[in-house]
């Protein structure tokens, strides 16, 4: 398959890597520096979204915000002035559920089909491709795109029409940031109280509060490990998205917007790009104690 990428930060690039060493021809293209790595395995590189649109077939995007997907969709030299009938835009992005089904509709107007695909996994998930991917879209289109999913992901679910995946993976984001602050809240407590917390966590991990969590942020938690990882700033984006549906939905999240307000603490404490562990930081700040 002719298949372009566009984004190769964190996650995009081992993504993307993963589809050139499936044998697949890889036109790329990033806002910022070229990756290199990319161009010596034989990934072409473009001046634009628009040209990776003209060359591809089904044109992959992997950016951090709605306004970003927009802008690499709908700008200027964007995916929509080089895309063709016939044609699939796959934004693997968490952005916004309703104006994902926004840009599909305006890219359906040029022939062109639409999934939303994010994923959950992290850094560590996209370079041993064994993401979770969760789609919203035409079930056809799932069919034609799923072979290149399952070179980045394991967990793949077409979870409904258009717009679902990004429900999906916002309710993915609301449990995680939940356990993230259910993990910090135990280790502080279990450290102040004199406990050893890697004991405790040990623990831990043999009963029902073990969590994938728990294994892996409670060990960031414990040896101070924040390099990104899922930056702080990236979560809380999410968690926006989630308390924006929500008032629009009428539900309450109380805790979700708990986890936000202590993401924000973080932030004033000048860690927006601390990974999304770093929660614990907060915690530790209101306790006058830090989890070691």
């Amino acid at each position: 398959m002719n298949v372009g990428f566009i984004g190769l930060g964190i996650m995009g690039r081992p993504m993307a890597g993963h589809l050139i060493d499936a044998g697949h021809t890889l036109y790329v293209h990033n806002r910022s520096k070229p990756a290199q790595d990319l161009l010596d395995k034989g990934a072409v590189d473009c001046g634009s979204s628009a040209e990776v649109a003209r060359k591809a077939d089904v044109i992959i995007t992997m950016v951090p915000d709605t306004p970003d997907v927009e802008k690499v969709l709908f700008g200027k030299d964007g995916v929509a002035e080089g895309i063709s009938s016939g044609k699939i835009v796959v934004d693997m992005s968490s952005i916004s559920p309703v104006a994902t089904k926004e840009f599909a509709a305006r890219l359906k107007e040029k022939g062109a089909d639409y999934l939303d695909a994010p994923v959950s996994g992290g850094e560590v998930g996209a370079k041993a491709a064994s993401l979770t991917i969760m789609v919203g879209g035409a079930d056809a289109t799932f069919e034609t795109v799923k072979p290149l999913f399952e070179k980045m992901g394991k967990n793949i679910t077409l979870v409904g029409d258009v717009g679902a995946g990004q429900t999906a993976k916002v309710a993915n984001q609301i449990i995680v940031a939940l356990t993230i602050e259910a993990v910090a809240e135990g280790l502080v407590f279990a450290s102040k109280a004199g406990a050893d917390p890697a004991k405790v966590r040990q623990a831990l991990m043999g009963g029902l509060a073990t969590s994938r969590i728990l294994e892996v942020h409670g060990e960031r938690m414990i040896k101070r490990t924040f390099d990104p990882g899922f930056r702080i700033e990236l979560h809380q984006k999410d968690l926006n998205l989630a308390l924006q549906s929500a008032r629009a939905l009428g539900v309450s999240l109380p805790n979700t917007a708990n986890a936000q307000e202590l993401f924000n603490a973080c932030v004033a404490h000048g860690g927006a790009k601390w990974d999304h562990s770093a929660l614990v930081k907060a915690l530790e700040l209101m306790a006058g104690h830090d989890v070691a």
